[in-house]
């Protein structure tokens, strides 16, 4: 009822060909508690991840640029630089030399509603195998008594195949392909200079908290 469905369409396989261990991102509890985490405090920044961003990034010292291909200048940023956080797929990073991993993509349908209120919450998922979409975010619902009168802007979030120059979202951990990852992360060993993170670095399916804890612990490794 709530998990085959959903399961299949997000990750475009039969049930019984996935690996077991993806059912431990579900809590089981024998109470009425139906928060999705255990944890004392969920929420998300007040104004959303982008102001923390910018804030960071408010210092003269430092340099942004968007829209730039990293593997144009893959020779020149390795010598130029003594460190590089690189977040990229890391199979890309090396070229597919060993073979390409699997991920899933996303495709998102967002429109603009005449209603104060869509759906009365920020995200719900619907887990049957019918609906083509796992899910519907409201977008005004992450921050109460946010956005204008009258408006809402809802996108639904559909499953989608991935092929090379599309955007990957999941890694696939099955058996195949975390070995297969396991002879990159060798590689990447020697890259004395690059630090692999986040989901597509790192070949993990990594929540927000869980990319947090992971870049403080890179930087506890890495610089203090």
């Amino acid at each position: 009822k709530l998990i085959k469905g959903y399961t299949e369409k997000q990750w475009g396989q039969k049930a019984t060909d996935l690996p077991a261990f993806i059912i431990r991102r579900l809590p089981v509890r024998y109470t009425y508690d139906n928060n999705y985490f255990n944890d004392t405090y969920q929420g998300i920044p007040i104004g959303g991840y982008t102001q923390i961003v910018e804030k960071m990034l408010d210092h003269p010292e430092i340099d942004v640029e968007t829209g730039i291909d990293f593997f144009a200048h893959k020779d020149q940023y390795l010598a130029d630089y003594p460190k590089i956080v690189f977040t990229g797929m890391i199979d890309q990073y090396f070229d597919y030399q060993l073979g390409e991993l699997e991920y899933r993509s996303l495709r998102f349908e967002t429109e603009e509603r005449d209603v104060d209120n869509y759906q009365g919450n920020a995200v719900i998922n619907y887990t049957d195998a019918e609906t083509p979409y796992t899910r519907i975010i409201e977008h005004k619902h992450f921050e109460f008594g946010k956005g204008d009168k009258g408006k809402t802007i809802i996108t639904r979030e559909y499953p989608a195949n991935w092929k090379r120059g599309d955007e990957p979202y999941y890694p696939v951990n099955n058996t195949r392909n975390n070995t297969l990852y396991k002879q990159y992360a060798e590689l990447a060993k020697q890259e004395g200079n690059v630090i692999f993170g986040g989901r597509l670095g790192q070949y993990r399916y990594y929540d927000m908290h869980q990319v947090i804890h992971a870049a403080l612990v890179t930087v506890n490794q890495e610089i203090i």
